[in-house]
């Protein structure tokens, strides 16, 4: 194969009995600068974006001979709108009924109600109320202009590293069980 492949880099165009003429190749290449190539036999000719709507022209009739059809007045396609409240996103799924199980199934699971959220107490809001409020009012001095005066920057940045530090050292360690000794068995 690879004998074959180096036979025909050796030979020159004029060895495999066709000469070539690259003035009439360009001559040729300058002559149909701007046409349009034909078709190919088979292919559908092209039709523009607002066209497609419009029926297929007859495969018989060539598309000059065909009387130009007149445009609709408003573009036939489009996207689909749907009315208020209807669409694909207003499906539901019908409930299960106790007749759609089996004996092997163990029916439809419904997690119980979580348990309500602790009361905070005023230390805890005031700590997040620092950690979140320090960056928002250095945020608005930014913001509206305002003369980063000295009480502002301590009570923005000290609000937020105060807060933070409360919030830390009120976390749980989760050491109740003094008792425990950790790893292993106890003998």
């Amino acid at each position: 194969m690879a004998e074959h492949d180096s036979d025909r880099e050796d030979r020159e165009p004029e060895e495999q009995g066709v000469p070539f003429d690259e003035d009439a190749a360009w001559a040729a290449i300058v002559a149909g600068y701007g046409e349009e190539p034909k078709d190919p036999p088979g292919s559908k000719p092209f039709r523009s974006v607002e066209d497609l709507a419009l029926p297929e022209p007859d495969a018989e009739e060539p598309e000059a001979d065909a009387p130009k059809q007149e445009k609709p007045a408003k573009p036939l396609g489009g996207s689909v709108s749907f009315a208020p409240g209807v669409g694909p996103r207003d499906y539901t799924t019908t409930e299960p009924a106790e007749d759609d199980f089996d004996e092997d199934d163990e029916g439809h699971f419904v997690p119980p109600e979580p348990p309500p959220l602790p009361e905070a107490d005023a230390t805890a809001k005031f700590a997040w109320l620092g950690v979140i409020g320090g960056p928002i009012l250095l945020l608005l001095a930014v913001l509206f202009g305002w003369d980063m005066t000295w009480w502002l920057a301590t009570l923005g940045i000290g609000g937020f590293l105060g807060g933070f530090a409360t919030l830390v050292m009120r976390m749980r360690t989760d050491d109740e069980d003094d008792g425990d000794p950790g790893r292993g068995a106890v003998v």
